[in-house]
């Protein structure tokens, strides 16, 4: 750390000078434009940054399968805007697998193709992409994947189950788009002003958002499950309706919480969905009583419904101890 004395010029103007070490690091000289961005009683400096879209080169010589698919998506939640992957010649395992990360994520298009090259780009204005829309988003659709995966498990129809498995790809776009936002704002100051959104708050929608990925990939799951079994008792239909009833009460409230603009409100809400989880918890095992007297591989697939049911009500819960953490009082 270093310090510096703010001195006053011309009677009105307050000057300070920058630290010699940091402007040659940032290429800063006499003549360079730098921005300036208050946030509280903090003043953050950088360099002004060109608007030029960021390009990012990957040798994928040694890379294919979900090891290629993975490098992608890395490349794109860490802020390229073009991605050219290069090898001594592109297979052609290689290029399905570079197609299958573009289709996974939003707006990621391949741009050129040659025998040693794939050049993909993201066609969306970042400028434009809203975080709190995003999570907004994962929260519809993974409520009602939730849902539908219930409703899949106790009518026994496979439709509905295969639909809610489908849905869970449109649930891991949006996180990686979240992601990619919010890695953005710890990059760049600009990025955070241009978002309309503290950074703070950008790290709580992050977070929650990754509850909501995970509560979407429990209503997979249960939907997986949905597929193997055949009918189901009528008591244990019924619990199972009501525990979900429970737990998307639980996950509404946590993301009331976390959007709402009344820090009383907010705390309200968070306290009221992380006591819910209690009852949940004693609902849960009335069931698991009742799976005892049912033929024991049913018994099994049942108890695990149950179990992701019971962790999406406490991915719930965590979203709600974000909300109340996001509506205290900030130092």
């Amino acid at each position: 750390m270093e310090t510096r004395k703010v001195q006053v010029t011309g009677g009105s103007t307050f000057t300070v000078s920058l630290p010699k070490s940091w402007a040659t690091d940032n290429d800063v000289s006499a003549g360079t434009t730098v921005e300036f961005y208050p946030e509280g009683d903090s003043l953050l400096l950088t360099p002004q940054s060109e608007t030029d879209r960021q390009t990012g080169t990957l040798d994928v010589t040694d890379l294919e399968g979900e090891r290629l698919t993975r490098a992608v998506m890395t490349m794109y939640v860490s802020g390229f805007d073009i991605i050219r992957l290069s090898a001594g010649r592109i297979t052609t395992d290689q290029r399905s697998a570079i197609r299958s990360a573009t289709q996974s994520l939003v707006g990621v298009e391949v741009l050129e193709e040659t025998t040693d090259s794939v050049v993909i780009q993201d066609l969306l204005d970042s400028s434009e992409l809203s975080i709190v829309n995003a999570v907004s988003r994962m929260r519809l659709i993974a409520r009602a994947m939730l849902e539908d995966a219930v409703t899949a498990l106790v009518e026994n129809d496979d439709d509905i189950a295969q639909d809610v498995i489908e849905r869970d790809d449109d649930v891991d776009r949006l996180w990686q788009v979240v992601s990619r936002i919010f890695r953005a704002t710890l990059r760049s100051p600009r990025a955070a002003e241009e978002l309309g959104v503290p950074r703070e708050d950008c790290f709580d929608f992050h977070s929650s958002a990754r509850q909501l990925e995970r509560v979407a990939d429990h209503a997979a799951k249960i939907s997986n499950l949905a597929l193997k079994l055949e009918a189901i008792p009528g008591d244990v239909a019924d619990a199972l309706v009501a525990l979900h009833d429970d737990v998307a009460d639980v996950i509404e409230k946590s993301m009331d919480a976390l959007v709402a603009e009344d820090s009383d409100e907010a705390t309200d809400l968070g306290h009221a969905a992380r006591e819910a989880i209690l009852e949940i918890d004693e609902h849960t095992r009335t069931i698991d009583d009742m799976l005892r007297e049912l033929e024991p591989v049913q018994a099994q697939s049942l108890g695990l419904i149950v179990d992701s049911l019971s962790r999406s009500a406490d991915y719930g819960g965590n979203i709600a101890e974000t909300a109340l953490q996001k509506a205290a009082p900030r130092p």
